[in-house]
């Protein structure tokens, strides 16, 4: 078995990978006879001696062998399946931090346990991700008589719950939970005014199930949490009635392209398919203004403040009735408009597109128009990752990306051989001229296998498609499902049939991933089916067993048909998710087989394979309709995934990069926020803001005259407070200082005497807190102006990254002195009666929502923003003792405060 597994594995890397685990299965291969003498009730004890072993001061690597031996047998005792020797180097490459591909049907999620109970034994928790809550909820209760016997605890994180049930189960030594689950439930612990509301504790180690879906095609969609804003919807209906008297630039008809001279543009705006993006031409832009006068949307000039933004409102109109489709990236259901996730075709629910595209889309399709949201807080699944002490990762696709995830992650790909040798036969691809023809050839080969009997599973890349092949299979009397977005309630029962015996399934990118399809079908489900759903475990059990022989039955006759045949009906722009796709077919040795079709209307082959390519190959002779195979063809194709990716690739860099400046920002003001929240004594912190504010006011000052600018900032903070000082014009600014202290300290000592300490401490919390937050959201709608205004700057040959950076730093430092002087002001002015009712120690988060940030490019004439944002300073330093703001981790007075 050991040397089939450096044989089966290709290339120096994943063989010298491989064999760094080779002694340590070789050990806990040995340890297995003891543990198989173990009684049930000695594995929580050999738990807790591990644990305590670990307490006085020994590593993971001293118990690691013997945890992963008492977790085999354990997974052996209760799920009836020893882990494979592939499956614990698997484990082993996940303890180690790596990510490990696993073939479809290889033991992913079993394969993870060994990883998470060691780890968990540390008692800082581990946390398992999955990409839905079908899927955390369905491992967690799989593999939770494992980890009872074993003596550690497992919880589960869904959807629907509360803070106090999430707080809960994080607190478990495991915790199943989805990826945005995980992300929303830091940004929302972060906007909480109660430090027993918080749900997460510190980030340990994770292990993330299909980590390329998290981290590579969800890495270009930042997590935001949005609150609504105050504001009109109408614009977006006025507007969606104009798109039909603007037009498009003409193009070449030979080349398909537009003119490269601004000059030679035809048309009011052009649409950039790749980068969905469109831009306005100067003949646009004064037509678009002519009709805003001429309906009596607008009055005046359209480059007036309060018209201006009509040409962002039209912008995302054209996009919406242009670049984004209905069944291909959003449906129309019971809640309005829901988004399609490209990658997985499920809809994510609750989500969003953001800078008015989704009420764009909206009113384009008739339904409520709701109002616009506002970012509260936002991360990437990058930089949310990237606090834990340890990441690894587990994926049947992941070699491919293997630069991405080193470069961005710092994280290597091991390759984990198949247990048993891969059977599938994957067939070229065959070619046509057109996407009718290439639908045709597939429906005739759909109809010949079915006729068969052999299980067909048809890919493809939009609802759009499933439905028009679906019409076809209809038409021919193919009976078949379809599993897609509008369907995706019916996604188990699909999935358990699609390897019977006659089954033929169309399903878009969601494919069940995270289910296996078993050849001949699921035999649980067959049982269901038969005796219902309201039976003990004892009688399901029973049925089970009876129903083997007739399964085993089905299983080898699908299997004598060739197993599963999948078919792609288009190549995805990623190699990555062809991959996935292909590897629905060919489980644990079973036979299969996949084609991809494609024709040159593809989205992939129009946008990306060449010019020059569809008349080449019409002189070849593909407009015949006969299918071809050519060289060029192969390498266009291979290529056009390559730039696709590449692209792709840059997408997420640049984003990271922007990403890393808020990040860094974003620590602080939590960091900030988790320290008013443990403080017992805001007041000496107002205090010691309010010294360091009239310390800035008084830098530079040489003579004891108090200038305006000091008189002004005192009269704003102290209002009714200064009668007692008479004329503060004659007093001289250092002894003012002095007075004002005392003022502001008497003040509040008497606001703190008047309704009690614990309550005032409360209700100063609770408007540092608030100022925090109000302040930070106003600060994130100013870096996406800025982001937008430095993007432009990139025409003068200027750095946009450089400068988003110099320009976010100026206005962070604005924040800071502004949340304290807002506080200040708000805190020392307000006049009491007696009635504590007033104050407020907790102040619920709520009325936020997630939303799915749209990250299309940005066009010179659909910016909202000024081109340069002046940054004037006029604020104090943090103070001298407090962490930088910059994310060195330093005090202030030894890193940015030295100058």
């Amino acid at each position: 078995m050991l040397k089939a597994v450096l044989e089966a594995t290709i290339g120096s890397k994943s063989k010298r990978d491989l064999k760094d685990y080779l002694p340590a299965l070789r050990n806990i291969n040995k340890l297995e006879h003891w543990a198989l003498l173990l009684a049930d009730e000695d594995f929580s004890k050999e738990t807790e001696k591990l644990k305590i072993e670990l307490k006085s001061g020994n590593s993971l690597e001293s118990i690691l062998e013997r945890a992963f031996t008492l977790s085999r047998e354990a997974a052996r005792r209760r799920l009836k399946e020893r882990p494979y020797d592939v499956q614990i180097i698997a484990g082993l490459a996940l303890h180690k931090g790596k990510i490990i591909e696993m073939k479809t049907g290889e033991g992913k999620t079993l394969s993870s346990v060994q990883a998470a109970y060691l780890n968990s034994l540390t008692g800082n928790g581990v946390i398992i991700v999955t990409v839905n809550d079908y899927l955390a909820e369905r491992d967690s209760n799989w593999m939770k008589p494992v980890f009872d016997l074993l003596g550690v605890s497992v919880g589960v994180v869904l959807s629907n719950m509360d803070y106090e049930l999430r707080k809960a189960q994080y607190a478990k030594d495991i915790t199943y939970v989805t990826n945005n689950e995980l992300g929303f439930d830091y940004l929302r612990d972060n906007m909480r005014y109660d430090l027993n509301e918080k749900s997460l504790r510190k980030f340990n180690y994770c292990i993330i199930d299909e980590i390329d879906s998290i981290l590579i095609d969800e890495a270009r969609t930042p997590l935001i949490i949005s609150g609504p804003t105050e504001g009109s919807t109408s614009a977006y209906l006025e507007v969606n009635s104009l798109v039909s008297f603007l037009k498009e630039c003409a193009k070449d008809p030979k080349t398909g392209d537009y003119p490269l001279e601004i000059d030679d543009l035809d048309g009011d705006y052009t649409v950039d398919e790749k980068a969905k993006r469109i831009s306005f031409t100067a003949k646009g832009l004064n037509n678009l203004e002519q009709l805003l006068v001429s309906k009596g949307i607008i009055s005046g000039s359209m480059y007036t403040d309060s018209n201006f933004n009509y040409v962002h409102y039209m912008t995302q109109a054209l996009k919406a009735h242009l670049l984004f489709l209905k069944d291909r990236e959003y449906i129309v259901g019971d809640s309005g408009v829901e988004i399609v996730d490209e990658f997985t075709g499920r809809v994510l629910t609750g989500r969003r597109y953001s800078d008015g595209l989704h009420q764009a889309i909206e009113a384009k399709e008739g339904v409520r128009v709701a109002n616009e949201n506002k970012t509260m807080a936002t991360i990437t699944f990058q930089n949310l990752f990237r606090m834990f002490d340890k990441i690894s990762g587990m994926t049947g696709t992941a070699d491919t990306e293997a630069k991405e995830f080193h470069r961005i992650y710092n994280l290597d790909v091991v390759v984990v051989p198949t247990n048993r040798l891969l059977a599938r036969i994957d067939e070229d691809d065959t070619i046509y001229y057109t996407e009718e023809f290439k639908f045709n050839a597939i429906t005739d080969e759909v109809y010949k296998t079915y006729k068969k009997g052999q299980p067909v599973l048809v890919g493809t890349v939009s609802i759009e498609k499933s439905e028009i092949l679906s019409a076809m299979f209809r038409n021919r009397g193919i009976k078949h499902e379809v599993l897609n977005a509008k369907n995706h309630s019916r996604e188990a029962f699909i999935i358990a049939e699609a390897g019977a015996k006659h089954a033929v399934t169309i399903a878009t990118n969601m494919a069940g991933r995270g289910t296996d399809i078993k050849l001949g079908g699921n035999i649980e489900h067959r049982v269901r089916k038969k005796i219902g759903t309201n039976v003990s475990l004892e009688e399901f059990q029973e049925a089970v067993k009876n129903e083997r022989e007739n399964y085993l039955k089905d299983y080898n006759e699908v299997k004598s048909l060739g197993g599963l045949y999948v078919i792609g009906s288009e190549r995805h722009e990623s190699r990555r998710i062809d991959n996935q796709l292909r590897g629905r077919s060919g489980r644990q040795g079973d036979p299969g087989r996949s084609r991809f079709y494609v024709s040159l209307e593809d989205d992939l082959m129009r946008l990306f394979a060449g010019d020059n390519l569809r008349s080449l190959m019409g002189k070849l002779g593909m407009a015949t309709g006969e299918p071809i195979t050519h060289s060029l063809l192969t390498k266009s194709l291979i290529n056009a995934q390559k730039r696709v990716e590449d692209r792709n690739f840059e997408i997420r860099k640049h984003l990271l990069e922007y990403d890393d400046v808020i990040t860094k920002q974003r620590e602080f003001i939590y960091a900030q926020r988790n320290s008013i929240l443990e403080d017992t004594a805001i007041k000496d912190r107002i205090l010691i803001a309010l010294e360091e504010y009239l310390n800035f006011l008084l830098e530079g000052t040489k003579s004891s005259v108090v200038s305006n600018v000091f008189l002004n900032e005192v009269n704003l903070i102290f209002a009714y407070m200064l009668d007692s000082l008479g004329s503060i014009e004659n007093i001289n600014s250092f002894d003012l200082k002095s007075k004002l202290m005392q003022i502001a300290k008497a003040n509040l000592d008497e606001k703190e005497n008047l309704v009690g300490k614990d309550l005032f401490n409360g209700f100063l919390r609770y408007e540092y807190l608030k100022n925090i937050d109000f302040k930070f959201q106003e600060h994130l709608a100013n870096l996406d102006s800025l982001r937008e205004a430095v993007y432009l700057r990139s025409y003068a040959n200027k750095n946009p990254i450089t400068e988003y950076k110099e320009e976010g730093f100026l206005i962070f430092s604005e924040l800071i002195k502004d949340v304290k002087v807002s506080t200040i002001r708000r805190v020392l002015q307000l006049k009491l009666d007696g009635n504590s009712s007033d104050f407020k120690s907790v102040k619920k988060t709520k009325n936020v929502n997630a939303i799915h940030k749209e990250l299309s490019g940005i066009v010179i004439n659909e910016s909202k923003s000024v081109s340069n944002i002046q940054v004037v300073r006029s604020s104090p330093k943090i103070g001298r003792n407090e962490p930088c703001y910059c994310g060195s981790g330093k005090k202030y007075k030894n890193c940015h405060g030295k100058s």
